[in-house]
């Protein structure tokens, strides 16, 4: 890191570039959608995802938004997925959010892997492995060559009764996502391992699959998040569409109300801040398909963990706050910086605004003090700084995929049309949803099947 670096964010904490970007994204959202639960175009631009990295997967699980052919494509080379990164670097903007995914990436070799995490970090994005996870369990100190060689800082590990496949005959047969909590508790155990062996930090995502066979089990699911925000810090929740090889009459089913009633179940069993989740619903793109909260869970020795989202509308002091802070600040982020870039980052924010810090942030701070205990703001000070008091953050996302029938409605199309999640197919941006349900994912690998022959066939696990 050098000086340079360092003067730059003094002159811009946030880049013109991403300034752009969101202008860019907030042209394209419809006024019915332009409200203050809309994140797009005022604090992101979405997220891209390669495609063809490795379609092959040693799971075969009972929703699968790969097509029947997959585990015959041979996958693309290394050369072809960064061709993929490049193009969509302009479109994400510095530190966007890029999926490393397709079927099950860590069956690549490791060091093309490690190749790709760093060439997106190179480029200035922020890569996200995306796995089942269990290669890190049957090849330990896999993750940790990762992180260190090719400097993975955010991995997220998918883990639902959906799944079929893991190594261990414990999990064969499991119907409650209770039940796999121990699997839960063994991941959070490899990821605390690696990060105490390389002294690296490690950002950490789960995902889920909900159907109808398991949606009551997502409550039992965030009760678990709830002691283990320490390592996973974002939940990504995805209601199965019936597309790809998913099981006939899986997808679908699920709403995204009901979904919500079952995070709060979860989240406030005793009812508190978690309650009315819908007003502290956040929107990235059309509300129909991502919903997301930002909150913290806030654990004290002796009692239950609670839920504190950060924006709950109406709600005064705290929305006022960051609505502002998102005016004048919008788009910045930290999760590509040294801890003395972060400082300067922060120095150059309140050189900008100090009228916003001396007349929001001693309120803001009171405020969630407040929160954390109740009418004892002071005491709950004191237990911070004794460490009695935990305040970790736990973001909330549910991710809704659409079926073909779904994309060919006006209601669809609108969806379409604020799609924030895209692959890059042959130069042309294409939105997930119409890689998986319209068979563009397919065709692509139709071409991956052409340019390359006599390719390994790898056979999905029972």
């Amino acid at each position: 890191m050098g000086i340079g670096q360092l003067l730059q964010i003094i002159r811009e904490p946030v880049l013109a570039e991403t300034r752009d970007n969101l202008a860019r994204s907030r042209n394209r959202i419809l006024p019915q959608f332009r409200t203050p639960q809309q994140m797009l175009g005022r604090q992101g631009n979405g997220c891209g995802a390669t495609i063809g990295a490795m379609p092959r997967c040693d799971f075969a699980c009972r929703g699968c938004y790969l097509g029947d052919e997959a585990n015959r494509i041979p996958p693309a080379s290394v050369e072809e997925i960064k061709r993929q990164i490049r193009a969509l670097r302009p479109l994400l903007g510095n530190a966007g959010n890029l999926q490393l995914t397709d079927g099950e990436i860590t069956l690549r070799p490791d060091d093309e892997v490690i190749d790709l995490i760093r060439y997106a970090r190179a480029l200035g994005l922020i890569p996200m492995l995306m796995t089942h996870g269990d290669s890190f369990r049957r090849r330990p100190g896999l993750l940790e060559r990762y992180m260190v060689e090719g400097g993975l800082a955010e991995v997220s590990i998918h883990v639902d009764t959906t799944q079929r496949g893991r190594k261990g005959a414990e999990w064969r047969g499991v119907t409650t996502e209770g039940e796999l909590n121990p699997l839960r508790d063994e991941f959070a155990a490899i990821v605390r391992q690696a990060r105490a062996n390389t002294g690296l930090p490690l950002r950490c995502a789960t995902t889920m699959t909900v159907t109808r066979d398991n949606l009551a089990g997502v409550a039992d699911v965030f009760r678990w998040l709830a002691r283990n925000t320490d390592v996973f810090r974002l939940i990504s929740l995805q209601p199965i569409a019936q597309v790809g090889r998913t099981e006939d009459g899986l997808g679908g089913g699920v709403e995204v109300d009901e979904l919500w009633r079952e995070v709060e179940r979860g989240l406030a069993p005793e009812g508190g801040d978690a309650r009315d989740m819908g007003r502290a619903h956040q929107w990235l793109g059309h509300p129909g398909c991502n919903r997301f909260v930002h909150g913290f869970v806030v654990r004290r020795d002796g009692e239950m963990p609670r839920y504190l989202p950060v924006r709950v509308e109406g709600d005064g002091v705290g929305a006022d706050t960051v609505d502002e802070f998102l005016s004048i600040f919008g788009g910045v982020t930290f999760r590509r910086d040294t801890r003395a870039q972060a400082v300067t980052r922060v120095i150059s924010m309140a050189m900008r605004a100090p009228l916003f810090l001396t007349r929001r942030l001693l309120p803001f701070a009171m405020y969630w003090l407040r929160r954390m205990m109740p009418g004892r703001p002071l005491a709950a000070l004191v237990a911070l700084r004794r460490g009695t008091l935990r305040v970790d953050p736990l973001v909330v996302v549910s991710h809704h995929f659409m079926s073909r029938a779904q994309l060919e409605t006006p209601v669809g199309r609108e969806r379409l049309s604020h799609c924030v999640f895209h692959v890059n197919i042959d130069g042309e941006f294409v939105s997930m949803c119409e890689a998986n349900a319209l068979g563009r994912r397919d065709v692509y690998y139709e071409s991956l099947r052409r340019a390359t022959t006599g390719s390994e066939v790898l056979v999905a696990a029972d």
